[in-house]
């Protein structure tokens, strides 16, 4: 590899390190019928996923087929408000609008009975007590805040219980 040889016009510039610009994306998503029942399942606080025949894996949100097998997945799995953090992000970094005080803790937690992780904020406790295999369970924004939307689960919170070993999850990291 070779060193960079800027032009002699460019040698004494200061280098541009960032810019600030308006950015913007506006999309329309539309819910199958499996994303749908999980979304309403959420307003009722329930969290549905789907089995897969052939390897048996539970998907979550389910999306109505095995992205392994590549079959439709019809049996309708609840699954419970707990689960085990399986990897996590110590955010330090502030952005405009932000409600939440850094650092806080952005977390995959794979919830019980599930083969595949949501991601969500874990709360009451100090971020540097986060760690990979924390027990976790939901808290719900208040019932008259619930809605079809994830946010609905406002974070997860430690449950108390004894970390999951890492052979127990190792395949979801």
């Amino acid at each position: 590899m070779t060193d960079l040889v800027l032009p002699a016009a460019l040698r004494d510039v200061e280098p541009v390190r960032g810019i600030r610009t308006p950015a913007r994306l506006d999309y329309r998503f539309t819910a199958g019928t499996a994303t749908s029942r999980f979304l309403r399942g959420i307003a009722e606080k329930r969290i549905l996923a789907q089995r897969c025949p052939v390897c048996h894996k539970v998907y979550v949100p389910p999306r109505g087929s095995c992205p392994t097998d590549g079959v439709a997945t019809e049996e309708e799995v609840e699954l419970p408000h707990t689960g085990i953090v399986t990897t996590y992000c110590v955010v330090n970094v502030q952005f405009y609008g932000q409600e939440i005080e850094v650092p806080y803790v952005c977390a995959t937690v794979l919830l019980d009975g599930a083969d595949i992780g949501l991601f969500g904020l874990v709360q009451e406790v100090a971020f540097d007590q986060v760690r990979m295999g924390m027990r976790v369970e939901a808290v719900w924004v208040p019932d008259d805040e619930m809605t079809t939307d994830l946010k609905s689960i406002r974070y997860w919170k430690p449950t108390g219980e004894p970390d999951a070993a890492y052979e127990t999850y190792r395949e979801h990291v």
